[in-house]
């Protein structure tokens, strides 16, 4: 070996060493604080309790504390608790909620190690956030009620006659519905494009008072044959278990991502420290893959690989938790003025 390569092996030794230090250090004093709190919409029988329990067991002694919510009822939550000064979450999610936190001065920064390959998109470059699952949302046939030939192969197919009246959605003004939806339209056509291409399509859109997950179940019972604004991996999920239903590579989907991130403030801020480490950790994906969720990290594939669009060869508009803060106002606003 040469003095240079010695060298440079010293080196990496010297920072994989510090490294482990660092996290032996973390640890201890996560053990100090011996609880996590974690507020949490995700569903709890589904993946909140399971990745719970997978931390406690690769952590004894510190126990993850959930507290279960609508996103709306979190916020609320928290910002409550900050504003009496009686904060009780450490950890929370979610990419709607994201910036209106950070706006209020209640995120604090923190880069897990665990999710350093991460690509850029999916990690916040001042350290605010992280995602923890992909969330690409699409349009959803019911195989039984539509022949293959009138599938919908791209978005001009969606103003089809045939299809007035036919098309459902939810009516929930998020990201993952409507809003989101209007803004990859607006971004990938541009904006007087898009607002033409938007009126065109208001004729054929059905709105459905529910989330996604419902209207996607009235696609499959047959009640409509359509529906935009699905999570791709539901459909999934059902097809696997029999059900006439399949998502459509309709070019580009929406995407977007669910961020986890630390509270300011936070009680036990090294036990959260580690949870979120944990979380981004391929151990932490593979809960979410299990679970049935689109994993953030890249080494980790999903249950079904072609969801992820690097694998699935599908082309997406990612709507970022900045994005969203800066245009929902205004996507739902168009929401209202052509589809209400």
């Amino acid at each position: 070996m040469t003095i240079r390569g010695a060298a440079a092996l010293l080196i990496t030794l010297a920072s994989i060493g510090s490294a482990e230090a660092a996290e032996a250090k973390l640890i201890e004093a996560a053990r100090q604080e011996k609880v996590v709190t974690w507020y949490t919409s995700l569903v709890q029988n589904q993946v909140a309790r399971p990745m719970a329990a997978a931390f406690e067991k690769k952590y004894p002694g510190i126990t993850v504390q959930l507290v279960a919510g609508t996103v709306g009822e979190l916020e609320l939550k928290i910002t409550e608790e900050a504003r009496a000064h009686a904060l009780r979450a450490d950890v929370h999610h979610g990419g709607g909620v994201t910036a209106d936190l950070i706006k209020a001065g209640l995120v604090e920064p923190y880069r897990p190690e665990s999710a350093g390959d991460f690509p850029d998109a999916y990690k916040d470059p001042d350290g605010l956030w992280t995602a923890q699952v992909l969330n690409v949302l699409a349009p959803a046939v019911n195989t039984s009620l539509v022949k293959p030939a009138d599938i919908p192969k791209t978005y001009q197919d969606l103003l089809d006659p045939k299809w007035k009246g036919r098309i459902a959605w939810t009516t929930q003004m998020s990201q993952g519905g409507p809003p989101g939806f209007i803004g990859t339209i607006l971004l990938s056509m541009g904006q007087d494009a898009g607002m033409a291409y938007l009126r065109k399509l208001a004729p054929q859109m059905v709105s459905v008072p529910t989330n996604q997950r419902v209207v996607l179940d009235q696609v499959i019972a047959g009640e409509y044959p359509l529906a935009l604004a699905t999570f791709t991996h539901h459909s999934e999920i059902s097809a696997a278990k029999g059900a006439p239903v399949r998502w459509l590579k309709l070019d580009p989907l929406t995407a977007n991502m669910d961020p986890i991130f630390l509270l300011k403030g936070a009680p036990h801020p090294n036990a959260a420290k580690l949870f979120i480490d944990f979380v981004v950790s391929s151990e932490g994906q593979a809960v979410f893959r299990d679970a049935g969720y689109i994993p953030a990290d890249p080494k980790v594939p999903a249950q079904v690989p072609g969801l992820k669009p690097e694998v699935g060869k599908f082309g997406i508009q990612m709507l970022s938790p900045q994005l969203v803060a800066d245009h929902l106002a205004e996507w739902v606003g168009v929401y209202n003025e052509l589809f209400r």
